[in-house]
């Protein structure tokens, strides 16, 4: 936890900071594999989970860098300078990523640019002819997902979200067990992440944009504004422009194996409050506290998010919880346990005679990201999309189904879902729900 915390404080890494694959473990690219058979990947946006994605894909001797894009060209300094360092060839820089796009024998885009990217440049990336490997949230609004799902369906590209856990085996065999149907029917699914190592952005005043930042190009499709330090980088995820706060950060991946789990993805309902209760008066504007509550046909599934604290539920700082008539999976990065029912005699708890057998802890192999990473090699190679472990469609509906949460907190009451149209039946909340471009994009 101290080891990820000086990371996340360094602003070297995003949330998933304890994935970052040191250079140590990159391979060195086999030489005696032929150029037919190498997979050369370019990488746009350097600073956080991009390159540790990349850096995980060095993990296999067959990928060659081929490029690097990144709007701060500090960062492309210190990238290319690992790079070299780990002893691979110097890579291609832009910071342009439409440069980046031109080159021919790229095969693998990987995208770990802020979330209001995402869109244009995976739909760019699989025009250009190349496969994608994009980190989560797939999208920055409900629209935009529905133009990548049709864009990545409508190509011979394929495309893995950045959603890992759906590669980490303990998540896989907890899902395995809920749906053996030990637990009795589920009524209610509980997901959170309290992010106590969070603390307060603080009020800086506008200012120029470094030299060595193509300020223009960061904003992109964004509304334009001043620089300022506290919308750059990480913290760009606490500002509505660029991104949907912890909702889209964390929720995407535990709301994703709720989705799964439950085999969902279109809520009836959805109702959110919440707000800025945490540090009302710092720079942020996405809530710091959140409760997002989901209905479905059989079931009701619960987001909450809270930051400057780690008491979550069941002594958990973020994780799912399916709660059955017979018992309750916990699931959490940290891995998987039962925790039994009991009966009961009247009023009295009959603790000594438990619905079902308990399930002690079973601990994560913290192999998520290597695993997921390869799995997308393993389904270019053998030209098989059907075992992508997170292809477009995962991110699509965890995602959307986020972004559900976020308009409910911005219409403050309960909106109705319609499945058949794809679309809320308020349509003051499909105006929320729409991002509009900006700069000629």
């Amino acid at each position: 936890m101290n080891y990820r915390r000086k990371f996340l404080k360094q602003g070297i890494l995003g949330s998933s900071a304890a994935l970052f694959v040191p250079p140590l473990l990159w391979a060195q690219r086999d030489e005696l594999v032929g150029a037919n058979d190498r997979i050369r990947v370019g990488l746009i946006g350097c600073n956080g989970m991009g390159f540790s994605n990349l850096s995980s894909f060095m993990s296999n001797p067959q990928v060659e860098v081929a490029a690097l894009c990144d709007v701060d060209t500090r960062v492309l300094d210190r990238r290319e300078a690992q790079i070299i360092g780990g002893g691979r060839p110097k890579p291609r820089r832009f910071t342009d990523y439409r440069k980046l796009l031109e080159v021919a024998d790229i095969d693998v885009v990987i995208i770990g640019t802020p979330d209001h990217w995402h869109c244009l440049q995976l739909i760019d990336a699989l025009q250009a002819g190349k496969h994608v490997y994009c980190e989560k949230p797939l999208a920055n609004s409900i629209h935009e997902a529905d133009r990548m799902l049709k864009a990545a369906q409508d190509s011979d590209r394929m495309v893995q979200v950045g959603q890992w856990q759906r590669s980490e085996p303990h998540f896989e065999k907890a899902i395995s067990y809920l749906h053996s149907g030990a637990l009795g029917p589920i009524r209610l699914v509980k997901t959170w992440a309290y992010q106590g190592w969070m603390k307060p952005i603080p009020v800086l005043p506008d200012a120029p944009a470094p030299p060595e930042v193509d300020y223009k190009m960061w904003l992109g499709p964004a509304a334009q504004r001043p620089f300022n330090p506290n919308r750059f980088h990480f913290n760009f995820r606490w500002f509505w422009d660029y991104a949907g706060g912890l909702m889209t950060d964390w929720g995407v991946h535990l709301i994703d194996y709720a989705l799964f789990g439950m085999k969902a993805a279109n809520p009836v309902s959805i109702t959110a409050t919440g707000g800025k209760l945490a540090y009302p008066d710092d720079a942020s504007e996405t809530p710091d506290t959140l409760q997002a509550i989901y209905e479905f046909n059989d079931f009701t599934l619960l987001w909450e998010h809270a930051t400057g604290i780690d008491g979550g539920n069941y002594g958990r700082n973020h994780g799912i919880a399916f709660i059955g008539n017979n018992g309750t999976l916990v699931l959490d990065r940290g891995g998987w346990e039962v925790i039994p029912e009991v009966a009961h005699e009247g009023w009295r708890m009959l603790k000594d005679q438990p619905k079902m057998e308990a399930v002690p802890l079973q601990p994560s192999s913290n192999e998520g990201l290597t695993r997921h990473t390869s799995n997308f090699l393993e389904a270019l190679k053998t030209g098989d999309p059907s075992i992508l472990k997170a292809p477009v469609e995962v991110g699509y509906h965890a995602a959307r189904v986020c972004h559900m949460g976020n308009v409910a907190y911005k219409m403050g009451g309960k909106i109705l879902w319609d499945k058949e149209t794809g679309s809320f039946k308020d349509p003051e909340a499909n105006a929320v729900a729409r991002v509009h471009y900006h700069n000629g994009w």
